[in-house]
């Protein structure tokens, strides 16, 4: 179940990957943000969600730089 916790770190990691990201719109880094957070559905154990989420769109968001 996701929490208003996950909620606001998953809200911080869009915040830092646009600012780590700045050559790509607001709205590509939150839909891989959301497209990471959503291969997360249903798993019981959220502890480490946040991190992992920030990790995978953070790899996509850095292939697209790269190509």
């Amino acid at each position: 179940m996701k929490t208003e916790e996950e909620e606001r770190l998953i809200a911080h990691a869009v915040t830092r990957l646009s600012v780590k990201y700045p050559s790509i719109s607001a709205d590509v880094v939150a839909d891989a943000v959301a497209s990471a957070h959503a291969h997360f559905d249903g798993h019981k154990v959220r502890d480490f969600v946040p991190l992992l989420v920030e990790r995978m769109a953070g790899e996509k968001l850095s292939s697209l730089v790269a190509s």
